[in-house]
């Protein structure tokens, strides 16, 4: 019987491995694209013009257009560029390869135009239509529910440079399989993906997540405490761009054409990004590190940045956007916990952006493993771990009973 599980799992390792360093090289090859459309819409397009590219007009007009495009391209590029991002989570089931033109086109045009979502969504689904087709073909016995946890769990170790992030995402789920084994067992495979997937964009470009907060000494009593209150502050800020998502996602559909509601929300993206600059652009990563390293900004500047975020993030979640949300709810959380820390100085930065953080991710992705995750790894100090296990506590009560960031998910009923 182990010889069996353990020759089973070797042989499954390969399809694994593959999965995940194909899921890190279609991952790396879209956000090189949208990189170098950004360019030349944000750097050479304005300067042949004469145009200053943080200029308010320029910032409105290019988000408008980008609106415009992305509508166009689900209106009537075949497959209608997938579904909703608004309305599906990581994962779930392989779409048709048609629709996998379409999808990238919108992610690609909606990450160089500036739009606040991140790759997570599209990418994942993009791997999954494409190993399944490929599995399929090359290891035919490979269950098609594998292969599409393989490739979430090989971009996920891609976008954030480790597997530990895939494993935690997959705990739960393992957990509540009713095959037997052990739960590393169940863990195996999707590790071998995630690492894979980990070691090939390391090896490539690096994760997507790149920028780290500046860490502090030791940790006090008193850090525990700032952490625990300001986790589910943060997690009720998030909650209040939940609740408006429902409410703007349910008036967008009542347009009825993409074309309309999406060139509509772009307008609207491009009125936010004039307030909030050009820091408020983008899916936040690069703009995060930014942040951090501009020095102290004042109470009411930071606090600016995080609630223009966090609208930009739910008028492009709720408008027919391709997108996710959690790297825009990262920038959000750094820019909510630095203006913590200016209002109460005695804060550690790093306390105070990782608690921050924590609350922001687990309102916008309702999922703890993955907020615990990426609340230690913006500060790269694991000293920071205990005060996050401790800061979860309190904001998870806040988020438990509130509707999830989906636009079919209200609470156990669908939408009005």
């Amino acid at each position: 019987m182990a010889k069996n599980r353990v020759r089973t799992l070797a042989a499954a390792s390969v399809p694994a491995i593959l999965t995940g360093v194909l899921s890190a090289l279609i991952l790396f090859a879209v956000d090189e694209l949208s990189l170098l459309l950004q360019h030349v819409l944000w750097e050479n397009l304005p300067h042949a013009a004469g145009i200053d590219p943080d200029s308010g007009w320029w910032i409105f007009g290019m988000l408008t257009a980008t609106g415009l495009a992305v509508g166009l391209i689900v209106a009537y590029v075949p497959g209608h560029a997938g579904p909703d991002s608004a309305a599906s989570e990581l994962g779930g089931p392989a779409l048709p390869l048609r629709v996998v033109p379409g999808l990238a086109a919108a992610a690609v045009v909606g990450l160089a135009g500036g739009v606040s979502l991140g790759p997570e969504n599209p990418i994942i689904a993009i791997n999954t239509a494409v190993m399944t087709v490929l599995l399929a073909r090359t290891f035919p016995r490979v269950p098609a529910k594998l292969v599409a946890g393989l490739a979430v769990a090989g971009t996920v170790g891609a976008l954030f440079g480790t597997p530990v992030a895939a494993a935690l995402l997959f705990t739960g789920l393992a957990g509540s399989m009713a095959a037997k084994g052990a739960l590393f067992d169940k863990l195996f495979l999707p590790l071998v993906a995630a690492g894979a997937g980990a070691a090939t964009m390391t090896l490539v470009g690096g994760t997507l997540l790149g920028f780290r907060v500046p860490q502090s000494g030791p940790h006090t009593g008193w850090d525990v405490l700032a952490a625990m209150a300001i986790a589910p502050l943060a997690a009720g800020f998030g909650l209040l761009g939940v609740f408006a998502f429902r409410r703007a996602h349910r008036w967008a559909r009542r347009l009825r054409s993409p074309i309309l509601f999406t060139t509509l929300g772009g307008a609207v993206l491009g009125l936010l990004g004039a307030l909030g600059g050009p820091l408020t652009l983008f899916k936040g990563a690069e703009e995060s590190a930014e942040l951090l390293g501009s020095g102290p900004e004042p109470f009411g500047i930071l606090l600016l940045l995080a609630v223009v975020k966090l609208a930009a993030l739910v008028v492009a979640a709720a408008t027919g956007f391709r997108g996710g949300r959690i790297f825009p709810a990262v920038f959000t959380g750094v820019a909510f916990g630095l203006a913590a820390q200016a209002l109460v100085p005695a804060v550690p930065v790093s306390v105070a952006v990782s608690a921050a953080v924590l609350g922001l991710v687990l309102a916008v992705a309702r999922d703890g493993w993955m907020a615990l995750f990426i609340a230690v790894v913006v500060t790269g100090d694991v000293t920071v771990t205990a005060l996050m296990c401790l800061a979860v506590l309190p904001a998870w009560l806040v988020v438990t009973n509130a509707p999830h960031m989906l636009a079919d998910d209200d609470a156990g009923a669908p939408p009005a």
